[in-house]
């Protein structure tokens, strides 16, 4: 027998994979005969991206394991949130968000917790994200998320799973929400990987492999769902007015339309019951119809008017809850969805509730008392980073937001036009000599929306090249701002409704008697209580001779509205005078202002920016862009449309 040498020389050959080489030439093999076989794919491409980055081994694999027997399902919706450059402000405001009030079980704020400490400071968090790419948001919310008395242990575990899967530290904070039927939990994940390059995480694992592991550990700790758990919730899906798990397998199983039960003798009892008693139902709905024994006839439409009937489901106990919460009492009949496509739809209320009817996408809604006498639900879409919701009780006009160009974009089409595509303030004024600074203000403010969105470019000159197909540019950003802000909100009142009938100042009662085309007002709810203030409101201005009766007719002092604001102006400089010692100086139109901005001032009158210097302060229109120079220098020049800003340019409050 010949003695076998424990040592050995290895030689350096060709560097190369040939495991590699092997594992896909099998691979292929195995999809040449998948092919044979007729079985499809679940796409055309070979080729999808759903596997490039990490922790796409755990993510192909757990895609295709399919749901385990007693295991608890949990919901997973993910969102991958690209971050302008050095532009934290969309961080913080979602922060803000999962941080709101009221989300908790005892309605206070919500606290952000990291892996290791319960309560972290979300200033830091968003300094560690300036310079990041994306940020990947997730909402995690466990069908029996109920029964556990704290979710931070379930959500620390899920990261660490995470960690392990990915194969790379996480920076990632998260806040617990149990404002709803189903306590859930935000994560917010930085895009940066342990070693500080951008993570990358591959589609399939969030997809599936995160749902999965998530579904393993609540399942690990509530233990296995009982079969009587389960026929329990299959049981609540079989009368429910949206689209279920049942439905689902329905559609499945009837790719043409037509269900044949004769050919699913093979499913578990409790299924076939639970589809049976769906069936039933889909049939008092109109949407299925028993065509013989045995054979089902499907609406083509089954799955999309379920989910309508289930969004409005969720819309009507939205408002029942707004509505209990403000104490206000509603018919059934009396609840109306505003429609914002339809071009001429208006709505005149207050505002009795508001929230996210997205959470993921942050998407908001709002719940008006009308003074039609209806209540009425509003999708108003996302808020941009220096937008404020809108405040419960002030008195708002809903408009739906027109996708078309604005008379504003036609003129700078027509000046662009005669000049090869460019557009410039001093083109403007030689276009049409009679326009004020204001309003040509407006046209630059318009471009520079445009340009934020890359439709724009404003050259080193100060000029803007805005192309002669301008019109078609203005037409894309109108309906990109329709599909995420489908609805104008104007504030008419920021006061109270019951604050207006005496108030010092310039209301929306007072606009309301002067105005030529009064609003319909309902004869009940709202509508009933416009009327009550506005005969209140008409009596004390006869009170204080601003008005009078003449002829059976009353009639109102001549620029009401103007000595009204004035009037509460002057009581409001006088307060602030005494507390700083500082003269007021009232503004006119063509005065130039320049100061410090302090704050906003809401009045009765509207809201008001308080400019000073050393010496004096003066009180103007408030605009929103003033509120990113609080505390610093302002200019701006009055004109007969309002005031336009500049920011930081010199000092003292000029005539």
């Amino acid at each position: 027998m010949r003695e076998i040498d424990d040592e050995f020389e290895a030689k350096l050959g060709r560097i190369g994979n040939r495991r590699a080489g092997r594992a896909s030439s099998y691979l292929r093999r195995v999809r040449q005969e998948v092919q044979k076989a007729g079985t499809r794919s679940r796409r055309s491409s070979s080729f999808t991206g759903e596997r490039i980055g990490r922790g796409q081994a755990y993510g192909t694999t757990l895609a295709g394991r399919g749901r385990a027997s007693g295991q608890r399902r949990v919901v997973v919706k993910a969102r991958i949130v690209r971050i302008k450059s050095g532009d934290t402000g969309a961080v913080r405001a979602h922060l803000r968000y999962v941080q709101r009030d009221g989300v908790t079980r005892a309605g206070t704020p919500g606290e952000l917790y990291d892996a290791e400490v319960d309560r972290v400071d979300a200033k830091a968090f968003t300094e560690r994200s300036t310079g990041d790419r994306h940020q990947f948001r997730f909402i995690v919310a466990p069908e029996d998320s109920g029964e556990l008395s704290d979710l931070k242990p379930f959500v620390r575990d899920l990261m660490r799973q995470m960690e392990q899967d990915l194969g790379t530290r996480l920076d990632w904070i998260a806040a617990d929400h149990f404002n709803t039927g189903h306590p859930h939990t935000h994560i917010v994940l930085r895009g940066r990987d342990g070693e500080g390059n951008d993570l990358v995480i591959a589609r399939d694992y969030i997809a599936h492999g995160l749902r999965a592991r998530a579904a393993e550990l609540i399942t690990r700790e509530l233990g296995p769902e009982t079969e009587i758990e389960a026929a329990r919730k299959l049981q609540q899906e079989v009368t429910a007015e949206r689209f279920t798990r049942i439905d689902r397998a329905i559609v499945r199983d009837a790719p043409d339309g037509v269900l044949q039960l004769g050919a699913l003798s093979g499913q578990e009892p409790a299924w076939q019951t639970a589809r049976m008693g769906r069936l039933r139902t889909l049939e008092r709905m109109g949407l299925a119809e028993e065509t013989e024994p045995g054979r089902w006839r499907l609406d083509v439409e089954l799955e999309s008017k379920l989910r309508r009937m289930g969004e409005r489901g969720d819309i009507i106990k939205t408002m029942h809850r707004e509505l209990a919460a403000a104490g206000v009492a509603r018919a059934g009949g009396n609840y109306a969805i505003f429609d914002p496509e339809q071009a001429e739809n208006r709505l005149v209320g207050r505002v009795i509730g508001e929230g996210f009817s997205d959470e993921l996408s942050e998407r908001r809604y709002v719940v008006i008392d009308g003074i039609d006498g209806r209540s009425h639900y509003a999708e108003i879409g996302t808020l941009a980073a220096n937008e404020e919701p809108p405040i419960r009780n002030t008195i708002v006009e809903l408009r739906t937001r027109p996708a078309e160009p604005r008379d504003i974009d036609r003129t700078i089409a027509r000046i662009a036009a005669g000049q090869q595509g460019i557009y410039s303030d001093g083109l403007h004024h030689r276009f049409d000599p009679q326009a004020s600074g204001e309003y040509v203000a407006s046209h630059v403010r318009r471009l520079e929306a445009l340009r934020r969105e890359g439709l724009v470019d404003r050259l080193p000159d100060g000029t803007w090249k805005v192309g002669e197909d301008y019109l078609d540019k203005a037409l894309r950003y109108e309906t990109l701002n329709h599909s995420r802000n489908p609805v104008r909100i104007g504030v008419l009142s920021w006061q109270r409704l019951d604050d207006l009938p005496q108030a010092l100042g310039a209301t929306w009662l007072d606009r309301q008697l002067l105005t030529r085309t009064p609003e319909t007002l309902g004869p009940v709810g709202m509508g009933a209580e416009v009327e009550t203030a506005l005969r209140t409101r008409r009596q004390w201005l006869l009170e204080q001779g601003l008005a009078r009766e003449q002829d059976g007719q009353v009639r109102y002092a001549r620029d009401l509205v103007r000595t009204l604001e004035r009037r509460e102006l002057a009581r409001v400089a006088l307060d602030i005078s005494a507390r700083t010692g500082l003269e007021h100086v009232e503004v006119k139109t063509g005065d130039s202002i320049s100061g410090v901005y302090r704050r906003m001032l809401t009045l009765n009158s509207g809201r008001f920016a308080l400019v000073e210097r050393s010496h004096d302060f003066a009180l103007v229109p408030w605009r929103p862009v003033l509120e990113r120079a609080r505390g610093q220098l302002v200019t701006g020049n009055v004109g007969g449309e309002g005031i336009s800003w500049s920011i930081g340019i010199k000092r003292g409050l000029g005539r």
